[in-house]
């Protein structure tokens, strides 16, 4: 990712699109600043070029989620103070970053992982919530985002 991120700088600077250069720029010091965060938190001492070369893909689409997670609430902020100017700029923003995510899962393929994970742990009730939780997490992987999950796991449960 870390790669495909660096060539798509490079192809819009060359086409001079300033607000994806500036977008994937971000993203880039983002990635950077959460293998800073690793390195010292985990003690890592390989050598690298960057530090977000510290970083596994998973890591890279949490801080990707994270950052299109900002803007869209940036752009409801924006759209609520009357600033549709800068809701635009946010929702285009988000639009890019959207393409270094993965394919986000439908309803159906959700609810059949959420499924899966609640037979594999063998729950019954809302008190197995947390490990159906803990189960399904690692099978979605970015495709989806926590509340989205909660809510599934609530129905299925309840």
């Amino acid at each position: 990712m870390l790669q495909k991120l660096t060539e798509s700088i490079k192809d819009s600077m060359r086409a001079k699109d300033k607000l994806r250069t500036q977008t994937l720029r971000s993203i880039m010091n983002d990635f950077k600043n959460a293998g800073i965060d690793k390195k010292g938190r985990e003690g890592l001492t390989k050598e690298v070029d960057s530090p977000a070369e510290f970083l596994e893909e998973a890591e890279m689409i949490k801080v990707i989620q994270g950052a299109a997670k900002r803007r869209r609430e940036s752009a409801e902020q924006y759209i609520a103070g009357d600033r549709q100017d800068l809701a635009d700029k946010e929702v285009l923003e988000l639009a890019i970053l959207e393409e270094f995510l993965p394919k986000a899962l439908s309803s159906e393929e959700l609810e059949a992982l959420v499924k899966e994970a609640i037979a594999e742990i063998g729950a019954t009730s809302m008190a197995d919530m947390g490990k159906v939780m803990k189960a399904a997490q690692p099978k979605i992987a970015g495709r989806a985002d926590g509340k989205t999950i909660s809510t599934m796991v609530r129905g299925l449960l309840g």
